[in-house]
């Protein structure tokens, strides 16, 4: 569902939801936690009721003190006249960086998560270093939250400011609809519904990776959302009906993933030459599919593992032709090694 305009999500979404925080989630959440501890001895789940309510009262909250943390730095700008300043921006980073770990404080607490990444070159070394230039981050897209989990590990463990191009409709999210029009992102509307004049998706991208910095990252998911069977198969079915069959076979000799789009890849090239790439493959939440799922499987009790492999920029390919055969190759490499992961599993199941 598109997000409603400016104003709306501004003046009605972002107040609402600070209302919901001061007004009705301390009011009702005792007795949700009650009844839901009362149900949870009928309903099958170890605390499953409590835990969702948990969450969701938690999700609240966070998003609503974001919002008065914002709130506080439009004003300290000059009412959004000192926006675009460094210090501005440092410290909407350091928002962005605080509240993400308090997040994942909450969820490794409440859900039992553990999630542990590793950073190589591809040739077997581990612990590369991130370049000190600007960085092109194509992850796979699978399970709710991933994105957060990469997002918060740039910030967290490489001090990276992520640059993510995302789908209009997280402007639902206030929170996250006011933080990111204030860092170096950008929200793409879908051709099916974008008007006359507005950006397409690679033009968004070319603008957003050509204003990268050295320690900028931007975030791109080419897979174009997260991997189910049925979006699977459409994909395979639209590079057939392109004409592009290697690639279908390739596509389905890949069950773990879905055939990258290439296209935004070569345009954050094109615009920014000097960036290095690093494929990131992470493995523990393809499970979670749709609300069903993560009912079932709360509390998830689970290890979510990140894998990365670095390339940097000279070695990369240098047009769009070779640049989408490569980067088959590394979603090829994805697959394999998510194939791996689950296999090290195996015994412990």
């Amino acid at each position: 569902m598109a997000p409603p305009p400016l104003l709306v999500r501004r003046l009605v979404l972002a107040p609402l939801v600070v209302l919901l925080a001061i007004v009705v989630v301390p009011t009702t959440l005792m007795f949700a936690l009650v009844v839901g501890a009362a149900l949870t001895w009928v309903l099958p789940g170890r605390l499953r009721v409590v835990r969702a309510l948990w969450m969701l009262a938690f999700y609240i909250v966070w998003d609503a003190a974001a919002l008065v943390a914002l709130f506080g730095l439009w004003v300290a700008s000059g009412f959004g006249l000192a926006m675009r300043q460094p210090w501005c921006r440092r410290a909407h980073v350091a928002l962005m960086r605080r509240m993400l770990a308090l997040f994942f404080w909450q969820a490794r607490w409440t859900l039992r998560l553990r999630i542990i990444a590793d950073v190589g070159d591809g040739t077997g070394a581990d612990d590369v270093p991130l370049p000190d230039a600007p960085l092109v981050v194509v992850s796979r897209h699978a399970g709710p939250g991933d994105s957060f989990i990469l997002v918060n590990w740039l910030l967290a463990e490489h001090d990276r400011v992520p640059a993510i191009v995302l789908k209009d409709t997280l402007q639902w999210d206030p929170a996250i609809d006011v933080l990111l029009h204030r860092l170096p992102s950008a929200f793409v509307t879908p051709a099916r519904r974008r008007r006359p004049g507005q950006p397409s998706t690679r033009e968004t991208i070319a603008r957003v990776a050509a204003d990268m910095g050295p320690q900028d990252a931007l975030v791109l998911f080419h897979e174009g959302g997260n991997v189910t069977p049925r979006r699977r198969t459409a994909r395979i079915a639209a590079l057939r009906d392109g004409g592009q069959e290697a690639l279908a076979v390739r596509a389905k000799a890949m069950p773990n993933v879905m055939a990258p789009h290439a296209g935004g890849f070569a345009t954050a090239l094109d615009a920014a030459p000097q960036a290095s790439v690093l494929v990131v493959a992470h493995t523990g939440l393809e499970r979670l599919v749709t609300l069903k799922d993560i009912w079932r499987e709360l509390p998830m009790d689970k290890t979510i593992t990140l894998g990365g492999w670095l390339t940097s920029s000279g070695d990369l390919p240098p047009d769009g032709v070779s640049r989408a055969a490569w980067l088959f190759d590394q979603w090829a490499g994805v697959d394999a090694w998510i194939t791996a992961q689950n296999r090290q599993l195996e015994p412990e199941a």
